[in-house]
C-alpha cells in the first residue's frame, strides 16, 4: 500500500493517509521507528505492524497524559484505559511500559497516600481504605506504614478542638464516632480520650 501523505495535527499526532484513501493515526516515535515517508510502498505485514504499533504508541501517550494529571497506580490506571475503552492487552502493556520505564511506582506512591492521610488527621483503618481504594497491594503497606509518625498528638488535637465537657457522654460519644470514621481504633480512642479525663465507655 503507497504512502500518499504524512500529515502532523495541531494536536501532534500524526495521520498516515494511503493510495486507496484510508488512513492510520500514528505517532512521530512509530513513523521513526519505521522510517515512514510519503512515497513508501507497505506490504500487508508492513502494513499490520504500523497499525499495531500505532495503536500502542497512541495509548502509551494517553497513560502518560493520565498520570501526568494525577498520580495513579497500576490498577488504577489500568482501570482508567479500560473505562476508556482500551482493550486488557493494550492496557496491561501501556502499565508494564510504564513501569520498566519507571513512570509507575506503587512503593512510592503507597508512602506518599500513607504520609498525605497522615497529615490530615486520618488513622490507620482510614488510610488502609485509600490504599485498598486504588487498588496498592498488600505486600506494600506495611513498608509505607512504617513511614506513619505516631498520631497521639493528632488525635489530642482534634479532642482538644472539640471536647467542652469530658463528663457529657453524648459529646465523647460523638467525638469518638468522629475519629473512628477517619480511621483510628477504638483503643487509641479510649486512651486519648482518658487523658482528657473522659467520661468514656468500655
Amino acid at each position: 500500500m503507497l504512502i500518499t501523505e504524512i500529515k502532523k495535527s495541531p494536536s501532534g499526532r500524526f495521520t498516515v493517509l494511503f493510495e486507496d484513501e484510508s488512513e492510520i493515526k500514528s505517532t512521530l516515535t512509530v513513523i521513526s521507528d519505521l522510517r515512514l515517508f510519503s512515497g513508501k510502498d507497505l506490504d500487508e505485514e508492513q502494513l499490520n505492524e504500523l497499525r499495531s504499533l500505532s495503536q500502542r504508541g497512541i495509548a502509551k501517550e494517553k497513560a502518560l497524559e493520565y498520570i501526568s494529571h494525577r498520580r495513579m497506580s497500576c490498577k488504577e490506571l489500568e482501570r482508567k484505559m479500560l473505562d476508556k475503552g482500551y482493550d486488557e492487552d493494550t492496557a496491561s502493556y501501556c502499565v508494564s511500559w510504564l513501569l520498566e520505564n519507571r513512570f509507575l511506582d506503587d512503593e512510592s506512591y503507597a508512602g506518599a497516600i500513607v504520609r498525605h492521610y497522615s497529615a490530615k488527621g486520618y488513622g490507620p483503618g482510614r488510610i488502609r481504605m485509600e490504599l485498598s481504594r486504588r487498588g496498592i497491594a498488600r505486600e506494600l503497606w506495611e513498608a509505607a506504614f512504617e513511614e506513619l509518625p505516631d498520631d497521639t498528638s493528632k488525635i489530642d488535637k482534634f479532642i482538644s478542638s472539640r471536647l467542652t465537657d469530658p463528663s457529657d457522654r453524648a459529646q465523647v460519644q460523638k467525638i469518638s464516632a468522629a475519629l473512628y470514621r477517619r480511621g483510628h481504633s477504638w483503643e487509641d480512642i479510649r486512651r486519648a480520650l482518658r487523658r482528657f479525663s473522659a467520661d468514656c465507655e468500655e
